[in-house]
């Protein structure tokens, strides 16, 4: 019986931009089943490198931090420091051998929504191409039976 992969990334996101409502969260955890786990944070700013390290050391294959538009932070500088410390992490990551595409950054359009379900959807195909994280899943562990981490009774503030 051979075990099917299935990714799974972290998706951490700004509370403050619009697309971030409780509706499309449900939407979207209702769809992937476990693939995409949100993380919503009360500012992008508010994201450091221990978080996407963590989350792709411990569950996921890839990790997503959802910003304000450039000039539109509530606290002026959040989604600056988010871009900083996603690049910190994707080039930190990169040194050791993983992929950087493994950590995207987006941010929001002044005046145009954020399609959460759509970036989930696309950055699950990306990471599909890429294939299992090796630290999840050394290559003498057949995909499907590596690590698992689970949050259960944990609210995103623990992870935090």
């Amino acid at each position: 019986m051979t075990l099917k992969w299935r990714p799974v990334i972290a998706f951490f996101y700004c509370q403050n931009i619009p697309e971030g409502g409780w509706e499309e969260r449900l939407a979207i955890e209702k769809k992937h089943k476990g693939a995409v786990r949100l993380f919503p944070i009360p500012c992008s700013g508010r994201i450091d490198g221990v978080h996407l390290l963590r989350a792709l050391e411990e569950f996921a294959d890839g990790a997503i931090v959802a910003t304000c538009p450039p000039g539109g932070c509530l606290n002026f500088e959040g989604n600056l420091w988010a871009r900083k410390r996603a690049e910190t992490s994707r080039k930190l990551i990169k040194s050791i051998g993983l992929e950087g595409e493994r950590i995207l950054i987006v941010e929001g359009t002044a005046g145009k929504s954020l399609d959460l379900m759509g970036l989930a959807e696309g950055f699950l195909q990306k990471i599909s191409l890429i294939g299992p994280s090796p630290v999840l899943y050394p290559k003498d562990m057949p995909p499907g039976t590596g690590v698992g981490f689970s949050l259960k009774g944990e609210s995103v503030h623990d992870y935090c």
